[in-house]
């Protein structure tokens, strides 16, 4: 699709959006993200609520979460080679059907193995519209710049989205009923979607590679098990780093605070994002994520020395600086790495290893604070920073040669 023109002098966010149907899919797409920051807090809300049980809330939580992350991938897979419409059209079906089953089930007290197979259908089938807006973008605009402000502004609304999403999802559930915030995630899953899978001028072409890589899997790329392990780390600092912060709060005797202290966090990592996105760059992208990674060790290193929640919030808010930009730049990396006919699978594989990540540094940051406090949950995020850190620096040249490839 040919690029509109843009003035150098205009904002560049503003210029990327001006691309024919570019503010239309985008929106589409954060509309049908939102479920992924309110689906999980939302079913551990709704069936604490409804069955008065954290254990059983957390393994249903647990099974959407664990559905999505290892079938997001191959609906990406599937993306690449039938185009979004062909798959994402039966995959809201699913949806559909696997979150009204779920909420269903839950208000009429069935059993917990009844709500099982639902979550299974309803996390297994969102995919991540995330890497397929990403997708659009890639396909509409062939300026590496504008690419690059437009994959910051995504990441951006990520961040957005994470905000508003679990601040949300708590209110639905706790002012309104417990399933509200599920209803509300399931309709914005739906119309989102809808929306998005319409506009069919947007939408990239199926690209047919050649015989000899048709059917190499992007995970067997090199570069990509250290990109996916590093993200599954990043993931980690995130899950435990809520875990821990709300044990630190309720230690403090200020729990309430907690949501604020990781709002700013995320306020932080969308700040540079924005900021990181209206420039352009000349350096490696490798080079640039190494950087951006070497910071994580050091800086969440320093939520151990914060003496209350106002000294946390400032740490993270600093912390916060690095996230953004790092993810951007790790995109834009996958993207170097894979051709085009695998691209919507690669950059599914990031959102994936981040959410396992997060999935398992909560639990393992949970049990460490159930037995030694808070301060032992953030050990949990402390090491998966430096885990990142020391890993991408040890990585280095591999990524630099692949991404030059």
């Amino acid at each position: 699709m040919p690029e509109t023109a843009a003035s150098p002098r205009s904002n560049p966010y503003l210029a990327v959006l001006s691309t024919p149907g570019a503010l239309k899919f985008s929106a589409a797409g954060a509309l049908a993200r939102m479920p992924m920051s309110m689906v999980g807090i939302g079913a551990v809300l709704m069936v604490q609520g409804l069955y008065g049980s954290y254990a059983m809330a957390g393994r249903v939580a647990a099974v959407l979460g664990l559905a999505q992350a290892f079938l997001a991938p191959q609906i990406g897979r599937w993306v690449d080679r039938r185009g979004q419409r062909t798959v994402l059209l039966p995959a809201l079906i699913v949806s559909a059907v696997g979150l009204g089953g779920l909420i269903t089930a839950a208000v009429l007290g069935a059993p917990e193995w009844v709500l099982w197979p639902f979550a299974v259908l309803a996390g297994g089938s969102q995919g991540s519209y995330g890497s397929m807006v990403r997708a659009r973008w890639n396909h509409a605009l062939d300026d590496p710049r504008r690419l690059h402000t437009a994959y910051s502004l995504e990441s951006s609304i990520d961040e957005l989205v994470f905000i508003v999403g679990p601040v949300l999802a708590t209110t639905l559930a706790t002012a309104v009923a417990p399933p509200s915030a599920m209803v509300v995630a399931g309709t914005a899953a739906v119309v989102g979607g809808l929306l998005f899978v319409v506009q069919r001028a947007t939408e990239p072409p199926v690209v047919v590679p050649d015989a000899e890589v048709r059917h190499r899997p992007v995970i067997l790329i090199t570069g990509m098990p250290v990109m996916v392990l590093v993200f599954v780390a990043m993931g980690m600092i995130f899950g435990s780093m809520e875990v821990a912060t709300v044990a630190f709060a309720e230690e403090l005797g200020s729990k309430g605070l907690s949501g604020v202290v990781l709002a700013v966090f995320a306020l932080g990592s969308m700040l540079a994002g924005l900021t990181y996105g209206a420039r352009h760059f000349t350096s490696p992208a490798s080079r640039r994520f190494v950087i951006g990674m070497a910071t994580l060790g050091p800086g969440v290193s320093l939520y151990l020395l914060a003496p209350s929640l106002w000294v946390l919030g400032i740490v993270m808010f600093v912390a916060g600086l690095a996230c953004a930009p790092t993810i951007i730049t790790g995109n834009g990396l996958v993207q170097d790495m894979v051709g085009r006919h695998q691209l919507t699978e690669a950059l599914t594989w990031v959102g994936t290893s981040i959410g396992i990540g997060a999935s398992l540094g909560a639990s393992i940051a949970g049990a460490r604070v159930d037995a030694a406090g808070a301060d032992a949950g953030f050990i949990v995020t402390v090491g998966a920073g430096w885990f990142a850190t020391l890993l991408t620096l040890a990585a280095a040249r591999t990524l630099h040669r692949q991404s030059a490839r």
